[in-house]
């Protein structure tokens, strides 16, 4: 059953990785808003009308595009509809819709708010806060007060509806799967609704009420934010922290707030979205990190495809080998997947300032628009880097190793070896390498000079192997296969980086292994 699932998910993520971040999550609140708008438009959603659904969407997204639009032409950044609409989409469903003016007015003070915050709440070019989050928290929290009592709109997440259960769930795993975030957001999830459920129980109890399990369970996963929340607003990548333990803390934090709001000074709780605030504060607290700048020295041709790019880093970076960057490459006419792409880092901290990331030239005739912008880059060009993450990392202790690359996924493995040999550790490993014929072995020479075991799979054979290495004889690479050429496998932590129907694919004798730890990529 395991298997099962880790071969669907691959699966899934090989389809979902042919759309921008930003698309998927446009198409997934905007089909939510449809659904929302259907419900509405046949009375069985009571509140909001259709009326203001629709009155509230157009205020929100002519403010908030307008406003990035300006703010992006004076800083002369690249212009992101999309990224707009998500933030106009989110506070759509967080805020209470209306169509009277001081509702409208609301509404638009909350879009601008949001948008502003992405520029001036920001450290090196990053957003500290999600932008929504902060807009619908400013409003709400001067609502409060009698000079701007006009303000016809709060916090008041209809989304939470058993209504929507359904459609938030599926199209939330949707973005879940594309970035990865089910087991954190599942983490947030439990911790929300079962702080939900204990908060309930207290409260029966001061006030003498009957009190029951499964109808404080119903209120909490049917009829409260938490699913939306997590799903379109804590996985926000720009604004968790890089690696896994930290985001599942974050995680918690949000949960326990969301699910028992703390009230401050009786005026506000830090419930909700202002339960995310504090998260992105802890986030930003936890790395300190922003975008800087790479400037290109060289490129260079590896193998027949593969293109390696050597930048020197400009600001203080910080990585741990097997983490990949997101480098943006700014272009006009961007395809479905936008302008910014998750590169491994090839090279070892041991390297920098030098930063080296690679990748596979496309077939003439079919280049996404990033790869023809990529290309189009020459040295001394300056391209713009938004953070590091990952957990693709080796292990503290010395449990023996399995490394599975295909093709241009070894990327991460050539940083780990390096980085092991600057620093004259030694470790139990081997290397399965996986190419669609000899000459696309990247990364060979210094591979081969780090002395790790390898075993190649290539349909013809290489020449001149080292000692060290093996051809496995034009075998086809499948579980049976890695089981027979890796005989350990079941005392060594495997790693594997490539394509998810290879990942599928080797899956039921990668489950064998003592640990896993999966690295899918779908192209650029």
């Amino acid at each position: 059953m395991t298997t099962f699932f880790t071969a669907a998910r691959q699966r899934v993520l090989a389809v979902l990785g042919g759309v921008s971040m930003y698309r998927l999550v446009v198409c997934a609140l905007g089909g939510l808003a449809v659904v929302a708008l259907i419900l509405s438009l046949f009375g069985v959603l009571v509140s909001p009308t259709p009326a203001e659904l629709l009155a509230s969407f157009f205020v929100l997204a002519v403010v908030v595009v307008g406003v990035d639009a300006a703010a992006q032409r004076i800083l002369r950044l690249p212009l992101r509809v999309e990224s707009s609409l998500v933030t106009a989409l989110i506070l759509l469903f967080v805020l209470r819709p209306g169509i009277e003016f001081g509702a409208l007015a609301g509404l638009a003070l909350a879009g601008a708010l949001a948008s502003v915050s992405k520029y001036l709440i920001a450290w090196r070019g990053r957003h500290i806060f999600n932008p929504a989050a902060f807009g619908a928290a400013v409003v709400s929290i001067l609502g409060a007060f009698g000079a701007f009592a006009w303000l016809g709109t709060s916090s008041s997440w209809w989304v939470g509806t058993p209504l929507l259960t359904i459609p938030v769930v599926l199209l939330g795993l949707a973005v879940l799967w594309r970035t990865e975030k089910v087991q954190v957001v599942s983490a947030f999830f439990l911790v929300a609704v079962g702080t939900s459920v204990v908060r309930q129980a207290v409260q029966a109890t001061q006030f003498g009420i009957g009190f029951d399990v499964a109808t404080a369970l119903q209120f909490a996963v049917l009829q409260s934010p938490f699913l939306f929340l997590g799903a379109f607003m804590l996985s926000e990548p720009l604004t968790l922290p890089p690696r896994r333990r930290q985001q599942f803390a974050v995680a918690v934090v949000v949960g326990l707030l969301a699910g028992w709001p703390i009230s401050v000074a009786g005026l506000f709780t830090l419930g909700q979205e202002r339960a995310l605030l504090v998260g992105n504060l802890l986030a930003f607290a936890f790395a300190l990190r922003g975008s800087l700048s790479l400037v290109l020295q060289r490129r260079s041709f590896i193998t027949p495809r593969v293109q390696e790019l050597t930048f020197d880093a400009r600001g203080k970076i910080r990585f741990l080998p097997g983490q990949y960057l997101e480098l943006d490459v700014p272009h006009s006419r961007p395809d479905a997947r936008g302008t910014r792409r998750e590169f491994s880092i090839v090279s070892a901290p041991a390297d920098l300032p030098t930063l080296r990331v690679a990748y596979t030239s496309s077939a003439p005739t079919h280049p996404s628009s990033y790869k023809r912008a990529l290309a189009a880059a020459q040295p001394g060009a300056r391209l713009a880097v938004t953070g590091t993450w990952g957990d693709f990392v080796l292990p503290n202790n010395d449990q023996p190793v399995l490394m599975v690359a295909a093709g241009i996924g070894v990327t991460p493995f050539v940083s780990q070896l390096r980085q092991l040999q600057a620093t004259a550790q030694h470790r139990d490993i081997v290397l399965v390498y996986v190419a669609s014929e000899a000459n696309e072995l990247a990364f060979r020479e210094e591979i081969a000079s780090t002395g790790v075991t390898a075993i190649v799979f290539t349909p013809d054979e290489p020449t001149d192997l080292p000692a060290h290495w093996t051809w496995a004889q034009g075998a086809r690479v499948d579980a049976a296969t890695l089981q027979r050429t890796v005989p350990d496998l079941s005392i060594r932590h495997a790693f594997i980086s490539g394509p998810p129907r290879l990942i599928a694919a080797l899956a039921p004798a990668l489950q064998k292994a003592r640990s896993l730890t999966t690295d899918a990529f779908a192209g650029y």
